[in-house]
């Protein structure tokens, strides 16, 4: 598993934390909540990226939120499960702030994250979420 993969399943996690306990951005970007034996595995190069990710979800929460709920249809967005929200939020961000990464392959990355952590059917309600803010994002000048 590469490091940015590592990276961005950490940022999820610690943006699922969030959203259970309401843990602060400095107990996210330390990975205290992790046990000593995990944190210390994480490659420096993931923790870099994870930090991007924690901080910069965190700060634009709205804005990723308010790009979510546009791609909702017949779908309230209190009803998403925590997983399914912390995966999109994580990635909503990229896609919107994280120019430099391919839109497809933050998709794909998401897609597998829900796979590996939400419900069975997690992957396609994410995969079209965030398939629907791709083609607005490309759209916009």
């Amino acid at each position: 598993m590469g490091a940015r993969r590592k990276g961005r399943i950490i940022a999820f996690q610690s943006l699922y934390r969030h959203d259970l306990s309401g843990a602060g951005i400095e107990e996210l970007m330390d990975f205290s909540w992790l046990d000593e034996d995990k944190k210390s595995k994480i490659p420096e190069e993931a923790a870099v990226f994870a930090r991007l990710l924690i901080q910069g979800t965190i700060e634009k929460k709205a804005e990723v939120d308010e790009a979510i709920r546009n791609q909702l249809e017949n779908w309230d967005f209190s009803r998403i499960g925590r997983v399914d929200l912390a995966i999109l939020r994580v990635s909503a961000y990229c896609l919107l702030h994280q120019p430099d990464i391919p839109p497809k392959v933050t998709i794909d990355e998401a897609i597998d994250i829900a796979k590996d952590y939400g419900s069975d059917d997690s992957y396609r309600f994410v995969n079209g979420v965030l398939d629907g803010l791709r083609k607005k994002t490309e759209k916009a000048p």
